[in-house]
């Protein structure tokens, strides 16, 4: 039995059939939506797609004591063997990290342990704060094309790409498909979404998606990605102050004052992705720096 389902979707609206692929996956729902006639490409696509996504997980997973992340995280400063996708995901997260002056970290996961903003409600304490400071720095990892070793007790967390990344390849596959065969369609994967040509051609209605922060509600996509970071999940409340998740490497501490939610628009969802998480970490200063890098965006303060 497949991991999926499959569904038409508005089979008697001739201008908007198209098939629905839902499942769950990196801990989200996901959906696929994509506008076409051949229902058992369709199928062919649904598996590919869903492999595509279990793959990345299976591999990049901090959850999965196989995973390759999970073998580099407990490599005790051991070498480990990479491949170049992984050598390429290394490669971006140090350009962020150097765009971001040390504010995106792929490191910084260890601070995690300390804020648990699930169930927390006091400040931890300053010394253990101190103490992880000392496993955080991606400048403290080597690393080759073929290689990467880590500090002993320094872990790496690819989570603030990684849906991100496997939208990307999602959207890759179907545009595989697109040389032959046009195809439209939506990818959704826990929120992170991408979309290439109309929803119909019939009155060029664009795709439309639900955002809690819009003026109205959803957002029409047309040919590009959009990804949303947001303080609202998770932050907890102490002596008048509002804590929120988003944790500052360098300190330790979560940043002051962000924006409540910031949704941005990229050529592909690893860069939209990259660009609301730099802005949240921005704090008060997220509008400035989107309109300095001309990222086109929704902010909530």
């Amino acid at each position: 039995m497949p991991d999926y389902t499959l569904e038409l979707k508005n089979g008697q609206k001739t201008s908007h059939p198209y098939y629905q692929i839902r499942f769950y996956a990196m801990a989200s729902p996901c959906e696929v939506l994509i506008k076409i006639q051949d229902e058992n490409l369709c199928k062919k696509l649904a598996k590919s797609i869903t492999d595509e996504v279990r793959r990345i997980e299976n591999k990049y997973s901090r959850f999965q004591p196989a995973s390759l992340l999970s073998k580099i995280n407990h490599s005790k400063s051991i070498s480990t063997d990479i491949d170049l996708e992984t050598f390429q995901l290394l490669n971006y997260s140090n350009e962020v990290y150097n765009l971001s002056d040390g504010l995106f970290d792929i490191t910084s996961g260890i601070l995690g342990k300390l804020w648990n903003f699930k169930n927390q409600s006091t400040v931890p304490n300053e010394d253990k704060i101190a103490d992880a400071l000392s496993f955080i720095g991606f400048n403290k990892i080597k690393y080759t094309e073929s290689s990467v070793s880590l500090p002993k007790g320094m872990q790496i967390d690819f989570g603030g790409i990684g849906k991100e990344y496997a939208v990307d390849q999602v959207a890759k596959i179907l545009d595989i498909h697109c040389i032959h065969k046009k195809i439209n369609f939506l990818i959704n994967l826990g929120g992170d979404l991408f979309a290439k040509d109309y929803k119909s051609e019939t009155d060029n209605s664009p795709w439309k998606v639900g955002l809690d922060d819009s003026k109205n509600g959803y957002i029409s996509l047309l040919n590009g990605a959009v990804a949303t970071s947001g303080t609202s999940q998770r932050s907890f409340f102490q002596n008048g102050k509002i804590y929120s998740h988003l944790l500052n490497p360098k300190t330790g501490w979560p940043i002051e004052n962000p924006p409540k939610s910031v949704t941005c628009f990229a050529e592909n969802c690893v860069l939209a992705g990259t660009y609301s998480s730099l802005a949240m970490l921005q704090g008060s200063n997220a509008e400035c720096f989107l309109k300095s890098e001309e990222i086109e965006h929704i902010l909530v303060m």
